[in-house]
């Protein structure tokens, strides 16, 4: 196709989700469906089918889609100017990391636009403040398998899932693994390794990995090792901050405080963006050059960032994900009596798995296509976990229609 015969504008063109296959690179596999519009906790397709939505743009919309007030605060500084760089900074960038300052145990922040990016910038920072305070030999971290941190080469190979870093070469030294919510093995890794020791990087529930939660006492012989051993705590919340959990941040509810914190998913409400969250201290290795994101602090994103924390940071949003887990919780317990199909269900606030059974073992992407085709979008978070991620924001009446097309699938699988 020559450059005159291109429609860049798309007007006229009919897309199809056939399409996909043509122009896209192969490394996912969509569903059929072609989303055509949203609007709170529902999506309609191109055909006009509805579907109620429990999957939230994995954990992202958590006020679901065409809220009122993030289109307004998008607009408003769409009017505005769009984008400067990081020579000049702007007023939204510097609200929201207030915001995040006033409402965590930060002093400093560091925005950008991914979760994986933020990782890539706390690994870097727990290294080279390492490197700063204790010598050049100190760059060791710890992570854990099953976890993802992201899939930059860095956050990859941290993360202790070798099926998304194998296949591409070499890779970066100085990352150990040690089994998750294992206090013993932690131990022992410090007491053999804890001079070498820079960072422990761990998410608070598992989301890729199986939305498995950490125990309170595994995250506290971790900030006990890190004290003892002056290594950096990185607490990755890209999947359970921003109220998923019942608690703006989920650190608050396992008593223990990180010394850097990862949030993106849900902070922009589906608009890009992310920041790490640190003490003064720590942030002063950043110094001028050090790193730094074309996009990071983008106006506009920030401007959603900060009308997100305002509807999300309430104490009646914050209970009222609770009282809607429990529900839940009750509804698939329910579901799994009638029907046996689950071993288990766990998870957090409203980021819940439902791990199948023996006779149902691997079976997850069926049950995600069968709810798809009676109306309900969910995820999966391995072969064996149905996931479940909805807007904080879902109704009780939102909830028991999902739970009803959850049961009808299931039953027809």
């Amino acid at each position: 196709m020559t450059t005159a015969s291109m429609n860049t504008s798309g007007e006229g063109i009919s897309i199809t989700r056939d399409m996909y296959e043509q122009v896209m690179t192969p490394n996912y596999a969509p569903m059929a469906i072609l989303p055509e519009r949203g609007q709170g906790c529902r999506l309609w397709d191109t055909d006009g089918k509805e579907y109620l939505d429990f999957a939230g743009g994995i954990a992202v919309s958590v006020l679901g889609h065409a809220h009122p007030e993030l289109i307004k605060a998008l607009t408003d500084q769409a009017n505005k100017f769009w984008h400067l760089s990081n020579f000049l900074t702007n007023k939204p960038a510097i609200q929201l990391a207030k915001t995040l300052c006033e409402s965590t145990f930060a002093e400093r922040v560091f925005l950008a636009n991914s979760g994986a990016e933020v990782n890539e910038a706390a690994l870097k920072l727990a290294r080279r403040y390492a490197i700063d305070k204790h010598g050049k030999n100190k760059i060791e971290i710890l992570a854990f398998d099953n976890a993802f941190h992201g899939r930059t080469w860095f956050t990859v190979c941290v993360g202790g899932q070798p099926k998304y870093s194998d296949g591409f070469g070499p890779k970066p030294g100085g990352i150990s693994h040690r089994p998750f919510n294992d206090a013993t093995a932690v131990k022992k890794y410090f007491t053999e390794q804890g001079d070498k020791v820079c960072a422990v990087i761990v998410e608070p529930v598992q989301g890729e990995g199986g939305v498995t939660p950490a125990t309170a006492e595994f995250v506290q012989t971790i900030r006990e090792c890190c004290d003892t051993h002056n290594a950096l705590m990185i607490f990755d919340e890209i999947q359970t901050g921003v109220g998923r959990s019942g608690k703006l941040y989920t650190y608050e509810k396992l008593a223990v405080t990180p010394d850097i914190l990862t949030t993106a998913k849900a902070l922009g409400g589906g608009f890009p963006i992310s920041a790490m969250l640190t003490t003064e201290e720590i942030a002063s290795s950043l110094v001028v050059g050090t790193h730094g994101s074309t996009f990071g602090g983008n106006p506009m994103a920030c401007a959603v960032a900060c009308k997100v924390l305002e509807l999300i940071n309430t104490p009646e949003m914050l209970s009222g994900v609770e009282t809607k887990s429990h529900q839940m919780i009750d509804g698939l317990k329910a579901i799994n009596q009638k029907h046996n199909v689950f071993d288990d269900i766990r998870g957090v606030g409203l980021l819940l798995g439902c791990e199948m059974n023996a006779h149902y073992k691997d079976r997850a992407r069926e049950v995600l296509s069968a709810c798809t085709e009676n109306g309900l979008l969910v995820l999966v978070a391995g072969a064996n976990v149905v996931r479940l991620a909805p807007p904080l924001n879902i109704s009780e009446s939102e909830i028991n229609q999902g739970l009803a097309l959850m049961d009808n699938a299931i039953q027809h699988l």
